[in-house]
């Protein structure tokens, strides 16, 4: 039996599935809330199946809501890009484009070839999300991103993927430490040490929790934050050592901070651009796609 979508009604549901309130999906809609909830149940009603259990205090969607939301996003999206796509002709490209990167990127590569691309592309509008790794590749997945950007995840969907930069992870410690004055050092010599971490989910705390299982050790992250001008600040502070990549130490000032190589091979990452199968994205996010992966020199 084929279906025949209202665009609007899907709008509204998508709403109603973000917010976890049909009162507060229909302020965030403009529109009343005793027309919205009818128009969710006209859509029920159509697919023959419950979208969501009504509780006292919101609703909760159903497997059949979430599966509808991933179609939904995709067609919504599509209408949107198709309407950008038509009013820009007389222009040239336009639309709008929704990134999800990790910090590691964001800090280290994208702003200047945002500016590069946007300057091109003034009539393209780019929104970024700052992500975890694995975060990053299900919102592309999930069609809540067209592009993505990360480092170590699980990549159990079928995206496609192209290298984007490499990032180098190096040691910083106070001046005053045992490892300061080395050379280099490796990440299993580090361990007897407190750390600063980055957040729970973080790539970067995977990697070197995995690394420290593997040689049946323990990383004792004493802090986790969630920033790298706040993970120098807490080592500046002699709270602990931390790993960060290479290009971001550049950004902030250091100066009771040390630098040390670390000479392990994965210290050396590939980050990864993600999208979902090429057909599917528009003119613009191809665009960029293209002028991200065209950066790469490495």
């Amino acid at each position: 039996m084929s279906h025949r979508f209202d665009l609007y009604t899907l709008q509204l549901f998508i709403a109603v599935v973000e917010e976890g309130s049909i009162a507060a999906a229909a302020e965030r809609e403009h529109i009343a809330a005793s027309a919205l909830s009818k128009r969710l149940s006209e859509l029920e009603r159509m697919l023959g199946a419950e979208l969501f259990i009504r509780r006292a205090r919101g609703v909760e969607a159903t497997k059949a809501a979430h599966a509808l939301a991933r179609g939904a996003r995709n067609l919504l999206h599509h209408a949107d890009d198709l309407a950008g796509e038509l009013s820009g002709y007389a222009q040239g490209t336009r639309g709008h484009v929704r990134i999800a990167a990790n910090l590691s990127s964001i800090t280290q590569f994208l702003p200047k070839e945002l500016q590069a691309f946007l300057a091109r592309y003034p009539d393209v509008t780019v929104d970024l999300t700052e992500m975890v790794s694995t975060d990053v590749i299900r919102a592309v997945a999930e069609n809540t991103a067209d592009i993505g950007i990360y480092s170590e995840a699980d990549e159990q969907y079928a995206l496609t993927t192209f290298p984007y930069h490499k990032d180098r992870m190096v040691l910083i410690t106070p001046c005053d430490h045992p490892l300061a004055s080395k050379p280099s050092v490796a990440f299993l010599d580090t361990l007897e040490y407190d750390h600063v971490g980055m957040h729970r989910g973080s790539a970067a705390n995977k990697l070197l929790a995995r690394e420290a299982i593997a040689a049946n050790r323990r990383l004792k992250l004493k802090f986790q934050v969630t920033s790298y001008d706040a993970l120098i600040s807490m080592v500046d502070a002699g709270l602990g050592i931390g790993i960060m990549p290479v290009k971001a130490t550049e950004l902030y000032v250091c100066r009771g901070i040390c630098i040390v190589p670390l000479s392990d091979a994965w210290a050396s990452r590939r980050l990864k651009l993600c999208v979902r199968p090429a057909e599917t994205l528009s003119a613009a996010a191809r665009s960029l796609l293209d002028h991200l992966a065209g950066q790469v020199e490495d």
